[in-house]
């Protein structure tokens, strides 16, 4: 009877889909499913979802639930953390303030001011984690959802020897995307994608063992799917590989479309995508859900439809299955260290490559050198994650200001001296959230 413990529980949306996901695997249908948050509403609300599809399925799993994380970690198998360090009424000012000083976000979890901002609350937290299940679970495997990813995964990897990785629907999801745009059954489809997490490249994407790079550069010419995707797109278009994470996101990882009012327009507003790009979009839509989760939940729990019970696509349910249920090997792109896996990265930092999973943990592979024109992007980003978990590791402030201003759309838009006033402000405003500054003055 395995022992699964949610770290986060009150993520529903992320918490109903895993549960479900684990449960039909029937090595693990017998587990017991601990969940835990710090917010008891959302916690007995979690209790009750999960226990509707525990029911659901006539699983024999058992559901606890606590505000007491040592207990939920206490003799774990696998723990799957979706947590928010800070409220969104916090969150908001890693957005806002940047604004002031013409950095213009749409999403702000994981890049940039607000992502090493993120990165800075959270770390000091998903370590402590570490530190508990070296004590309670030392055996167990940890599963990553909460962004920044590479920054939070780096961290923990660098502090502690239990077994992670960080897991993000945007490899298969994307994966998906272009077999669906060149009309390639997703069964036919082979590929290769690595780089740090949301800037992997599909550096291989083959159809039935042919290259389905020239097909996928026909189909991003047509105005639908180039509309789809534009900065995506246009990425690819002019560095001959596709990125795996979505477009609002990419378009503040880099210099090109966001610098300029004129570029925002063209690039990243009329896309039809699911994320338009627009400015906050995302914590807009955070803050919204923040006022109306009881009602969402309340909707679902009050339906009359059947439960759906079919797995998802997320890799986390597989990976259990293969460390903790009855041993089947998985390939997933995770989040590891770099120890040699991509040659022209720095070495020890977050990489996503393809990794196999079984009862003996997690084997990455090694992949060789990205691209240059590639390359030249993703290193840029792992050596800024590299100073901000070394900030949040050790409360510099001074190196807080260092990562941030090598970003790349922060460095388009605004001179070191007011980089550094934006830092300054950043840091005042969070204070209260950072235990590990001694001081927030450099």
């Amino acid at each position: 009877m395995p022992k699964i413990a949610f770290i986060g529980a009150g993520s529903l949306g992320f918490t109903r889909g895993l549960v479900r996901d684990i449960l039909t695997f029937p090595a693990l249908a017998d587990s017991t499913i601990s969940l835990m948050d710090i917010d008891p509403e959302r916690l007995e609300f979690a209790k009750t979802a999960v226990t509707r599809i525990v029911e659901a399925g006539k699983y024999p799993a058992k559901v606890e639930a606590t505000l007491d994380r040592r207990q939920a970690l206490d003799g774990a198998d696998a723990v799957l953390c979706t947590i928010l360090a800070a409220p969104v009424q916090v969150w908001r000012h890693d957005i806002e303030v940047p604004k002031k000083y013409g950095v213009d976000t749409n999403v702000g979890d994981t890049r940039g001011p607000s992502g090493i901002f993120r990165a800075l609350r959270t770390i000091p937290v998903m370590v402590g984690i570490c530190k508990d299940m070296e004590e309670l679970c030392p055996d167990a495997i940890l599963l990553n959802y909460t962004n920044p990813m590479a920054m939070l995964c780096r961290a923990m990897q660098r502090e502690s020897a239990i077994r992670l990785t960080g897991l993000c629907h945007s490899v298969q999801g994307t994966a998906m995307m272009l077999a669906h745009w060149i009309g390639a059954p997703m069964e036919e489809v082979t590929y290769v994608s690595a780089g740090i997490n949301h800037q992997s490249f599909f550096i291989e994407y083959k159809w039935n063992g042919k290259d389905a790079y020239p097909l996928i550069h026909e189909a991003i010419k047509r105005p639908e799917i180039y509309q789809e995707e534009i900065v995506r797109n246009e990425m690819c278009k002019h560095l001959g590989y596709y990125v795996t994470e979505s477009s609002g996101h990419n378009s503040e990882y880099n210099a090109w479309f966001r610098k300029r009012p004129d570029l925002i327009e063209k690039y990243c507003i009329h896309g039809t995508g699911w994320n338009p790009g627009e400015y906050a979009y995302i914590l807009k839509e955070y803050m919204h859900r923040d006022d109306h989760w009881k009602e969402d939940v309340k909707r679902w729990l009050d339906s009359n439809e059947p439960i759906d019970l079919k797995r998802g696509h997320e890799y986390a349910a597989s990976i259990i299955n293969a460390v903790a249920g009855d041993g089947t090997y998985f390939e997933f792109n995770g989040n590891v260290p770099n120890d040699g896996l991509i040659e022209n990265l720095p070495q020890g930092c977050c990489v996503e490559v393809p990794v196999f999973v079984s009862k003996r943990g997690f084997n990455a592979v090694h992949v060789g050198p990205l691209p240059p024109q590639c390359a030249a992007l993703v290193s840029i980003s792992a050596q800024i994650e590299e100073m901000a978990v070394e900030a949040a590791i050790t409360g510099n402030p001074e190196m807080v200001f260092h990562s941030v201003i090598y970003d790349p759309l922060t460095a388009a838009v605004c001179s070191l001296e007011e980089i550094r006033s934006m830092v300054k402000e950043m840091l005042e405003i969070n204070k209260d959230y950072l235990p590990q500054f001694k001081t927030i003055k450099f």
